[in-house]
């Protein structure tokens, strides 16, 4: 289903501030139709995979890893990290790279990205293809945290086993306050057992190779510590905004594709999404879990980039 791999024709990195430089590269026809894919986490960054998703021939395809994440640094970097900054960053990449206009391609946390950054710029963008939808409510926080070890109790189980008993009534600052101490004894082993749990529930079947990266010392320290940071401070957005402010991108052509059996970002947070905006296309997926390697998502999502092919003007 997907394309066969592919490197990049350019790449580099960009100064963002005194702090911060960004990763970034494009892959496909240089003078082809412009999409941005946005990766999750927050703080996950760019798979070579997800190059293979975009038609060569057509598409220009363009990936980054958000501050702090992948191959920007300082990797796992906390200052100066919002989602403001990030929605800045995506203009600033845009101007850099002297595109007009974009598709907007994002998953599970580059869903609420994506959002975030049409509603901010909705002149900007072409169109959106949005999966695993994440608006990051304190309600889609606390089944993070708790909600979605009902399924996996063994994981849940194994997640919280670092935090003493007296702290686990705020599960989340326990955490954060282990994965921001600057002793890597004890942040790092936060930072894996963090990204297991995630990955472990990732899938409708646990994939050890999944669980393994998300694990690993490389992705765990990015992905723990932004994810924490994000949620700490409730994404750095007033509560409910992303679905508040749909009015201001119903006219963009939109799909929304959502697995039936998402653990981590469950269908009912794509439903109201989908009720606040009708005129985006929903499509439910069955026997499909939240990952975008997943054969019922994969084959949605490559389904909607041949069809934006005659959409996006």
């Amino acid at each position: 289903m997907l394309y066969p791999p592919i490197t990049p024709y350019a790449s580099g990195m960009l100064p963002l501030d005194a702090l911060h430089q960004m990763y970034w590269e494009q892959c496909g026809r240089p003078d082809g139709q412009p999409v941005l894919y946005l990766h999750g986490g927050p703080g996950d960054g760019c798979a070579p995979a997800s190059r293979q998703l975009f038609d060569p021939g057509f598409y220009r395809a363009v990936l980054f890893d958000q501050r702090g994440s992948g191959r920007s640094v300082p990797r796992g970097e906390l200052r100066d990290n919002t989602t403001l900054h990030l929605v800045a960053d995506i203009e600033r990449l845009r101007v850099h790279l002297g595109i007009e206009r974009w598709l907007v391609f994002g998953g599970s946390w580059g869903s609420t990205l994506a959002l975030a950054y049409a509603q901010a710029h909705p002149q900007r963008v072409q169109g959106l293809i949005l999966r695993g939808i994440f608006l990051g409510r304190q309600s889609e926080i606390d089944w993070f945290l708790h909600g979605m070890g009902q399924f996996y109790p063994e994981e849940w189980q194994r997640f919280v086993a670092p935090i003493p008993q007296d702290e686990r009534q705020d599960l989340l600052q326990a955490y954060y306050r282990r994965l921001c101490d600057p002793d890597p004894a004890v942040h790092l082993p936060a930072c894996r057992s963090w990204g297991r749990y995630e990955a472990a529930c990732v899938a409708i079947r646990q994939r050890p190779e999944a669980i393994a990266r998300a694990s690993s010392e490389y992705v765990a320290l990015s992905l723990a510590r932004l994810e924490a940071h994000y949620f700490v401070n409730h994404i750095f957005l007033p509560e409910g905004q992303l679905l508040q402010q749909v009015e201001r991108i119903r006219h963009l052509p939109a799909v929304i594709v959502q697995g039936r059996y998402d653990l981590v970002c469950p269908p009912v947070t794509a439903c109201e999404l989908a009720q606040h905006w009708p005129e985006a296309a929903f499509h439910l997926v069955e026997v499909a879990g939240h990952s975008l390697w997943e054969d019922g998502i994969l084959s949605v999502l490559m389904q909607q980039l041949e069809s934006f092919k005659h959409r996006v003007d």
